[in-house]
């Protein structure tokens, strides 16, 4: 079962919005893992795996394993309250999960006072993201979601598996 906590972290006493001040947390190895699906009608699928995965723009894994890192590297700066991290390693990995699903996992682990649960979300999600856009003008009915924290490593609570 879920652990639910009794407050929001990113709120300060009068209930106004802040960033966490890990500056007292120790500093230590955080890992995160997490995953985002990208769903095809049929025969884009099928015209994607007769492709090899290339489209008109390229070869879509390796365009997506490379918008995915570079998001990692970035994150704090689309998350108004994520701290800039040190990425310390970042692993995308792409796959058929089915027939007509790819299943898109990012890695991430920093030494630092902070984890990269928003890291790993956010380099799964921009690149399914960006193999949406690389398949789009095959079809706008390709569905991206959902994406989920896999697991957590590091700092007070770990989470799932990483």
């Amino acid at each position: 079962m879920a652990r639910v906590r009794s407050r929001l972290t990113h709120l300060d006493p009068a209930g106004r919005p802040a960033m966490v001040d890990v500056s007292d947390k120790a500093v230590s190895v955080r890992e995160a893992r997490a995953e985002c699906r990208v769903r095809f009608p049929a025969a884009v699928a099928d015209a994607l795996r007769a492709s090899g995965l290339r489209s008109a723009k390229g070869g879509i894994v390796d365009t997506a394993v490379i918008a995915g890192t570079m998001a990692v590297k970035r994150t704090h700066e689309l998350i108004p309250f994520c701290h800039p991290l040190p990425v310390d390693g970042c692993r995308i990995a792409i796959d058929w999960h089915d027939a007509r699903s790819l299943r898109i996992e990012c890695a991430v682990k920093t030494t630092h006072r902070t984890g990269v649960e928003m890291e790993a979300l956010t380099g799964a999600t921009i690149a399914a993201l960006t193999v949406y856009d690389m398949c789009k003008a095959l079809s706008h009915a390709i569905v991206v979601g959902p994406a989920r924290l896999l697991g957590k490593r590091g700092g007070r609570r770990d989470f799932g598996s990483t």
